[in-house]
Order: structure tokens, then C-alpha cells, then sequence
């Protein structure tokens, strides 16, 4: 499934701490989709193009640590290499509450004229790209 949030403006990871959400899901490796109690959503996804693939790789933790706690811990590093295919961007978010930390692992992939990053952005509550 496509999904298209050109109205959301995009939030730096230190924008969440702090935070206290209410659910936390993994959406098919497609996004992540943070959720406070207000209903405001921090997604973190990849709009596909032609000739690349972003997905969640590996989720170390558990994302139930990740509700019903302040989020104290919200970091982001990137690491990008050739491949024989064309390149790859490993991107990795390490968040944490009190109860436990949880890292998230994307990988993006192309032929090295394609964004391989993963975007994210706050769709408000009652939005109307608000899924």
C-alpha cells in the first residue's frame, strides 16, 4: 500500500522526546507509525520510486516499550556504501523510555540515482491525510 502525506510537515527525531504515546506499530516494514494520546502521528516511511526499495530490515526490542512512557531517548544515524546492484543507506533509530529500548533498522537500496533515506513527518490529529 501507497501512502501519500503532502501536507505533513517533516519533524526532526529530537522532536519526539519527551513524547508519550499511545501505540507504536510496524506497518508491514513499510512505516512506523508513532501515535500520541492527542492523535498526533510521527510516520516514518519511504515514498518507492522506480528503481529503489526502503523498508524496516530488523526491529531489536520491543515496540510495547516504546507506550504509555516519556520518550527519554530519540536518536538517528545513517551510513550509505556501494553495492554491485548500484547503493545502499543503512539509516538507524534508537529510541528509549524508562521500560526499555527499541532499535529500528531501515535499509534502502537502489541504483545509486534514487533516494534511499527514510522520511518523516507529523500528520496532526483530524488531518485529513491522517490515516
Amino acid at each position: 500500500m501507497r501512502y501519500y502525506y503532502y501536507d505533513s510537515p517533516r519533524f526532526d527525531i529530537g522532536d519526539m522526546l519527551g513524547k508519550t504515546f499511545k501505540n507504536v506499530i510496524n506497518d508491514n516494514d513499510d512505516r512506523v507509525v508513532f501515535t500520541e494520546e492527542n492523535g498526533d502521528q510521527y510516520i516514518f516511511y519511504h515514498i518507492q520510486d522506480c528503481c529503489e526499495s526502503v523498508t524496516v530490515r530488523d526491529i531489536v526490542g520491543h515496540l510495547s516499550d516504546l507506550i504509555g512512557s516519556p520518550l527519554l531517548e530519540a536518536e538517528e544515524r545513517s551510513n550509505s556504501g556501494h553495492t554491485t546492484y548500484g547503493s545502499e543507506t543503512w539509516t538507524f533509530y534508537k529510541f528509549g523510555t524508562i521500560k526499555g529500548h527499541v532499535n529500528i533498522s531501515w535499509i534502502g537500496e537502489s541504483n545509486g540515482y534514487y533516494s534511499e533515506s527514510v522520511d518523516h513527518i507529523l500528520v496532526k490529529a483530524g488531518s485529513d491525510e491522517n490515516p
